[in-house]
């Protein structure tokens, strides 16, 4: 993933430079779950932090450049799909990873949504690392394909937004009670659209 505008931080393992940006995303990470975006400020990142705000403001700049950070760093944690041996199980894997969270209070996850609505360059970074997110998923498909699970090639990307979408819908946008049932649920019916071919790559089907 690309360094987000406005982050100098020096990216290199160990040493101070390191520890400083630990500790201020920590910092970050904790100021966001308990007073979201609206109570973010550069001063309560560094007295958190234990850092001195000059050295925030030097790095970060501004809030903006914290956020972009802090997903930015996210995105550096070696995750890795599910592998559960089918497509199905895969995704619902995937859905409970999303589910947990989402459902876990304070949600870091919830949080960084709404702080991305405040901060275009926290909207660009956590863009970013969707996209990352979904690319690293797309091996999920594939694997299905390779398993004869699926048929032809489908659009990995559309399949995986499907699947996962209902998730974020009914917790994020309806609020709902949380359903234990919703990862495997969801996961399901995007399968068994995907059998169907709901998500034949049209790039694919007119080389055929």
């Amino acid at each position: 993933m690309t360094e987000p505008p406005n982050v100098t931080a020096d990216r290199r393992p160990g040493g101070r430079t390191a520890r400083v940006r630990a500790q201020v995303l920590d910092a970050v990470r904790a100021e966001l779950a308990e007073s979201g975006h609206e109570g973010l400020t550069m001063e309560g990142v560094a007295t958190r932090a234990g850092v001195h705000r000059a050295t925030v403001y030097r790095r970060w700049r501004d809030v903006g450049g914290l956020l972009a950070d802090t997903i930015a760093a996210a995105g550096e944690i070696d995750w890795q799909p599910p592998d559960t041996g089918s497509l199905r199980g895969d995704l619902a894997a995937l859905n409970q990873e999303i589910q947990e969270s989402l459902l876990v209070r304070p949600s870091f996850a919830v949080a960084l949504m709404a702080a991305s609505f405040h901060s275009e360059q926290a909207a660009q970074a956590q863009t970013r690392l969707w996209a990352d997110r979904y690319a690293q998923c797309e091996v999920l498909v594939d694997r299905a394909v390779e398993r004869g699970e699926l048929t032809g090639q489908p659009d990995a990307r559309s399949l995986l937004v499907a699947a996962t979408a209902p998730v974020y819908h009914e917790l994020v946008l309806l609020r709902a009670d949380p359903d234990p049932d919703l990862p495997g649920r969801a996961a399901a019916a995007a399968v068994l659209a995907a059998a169907g071919g709901a998500f034949t790559d049209p790039h694919q089907q007119g080389a055929s």
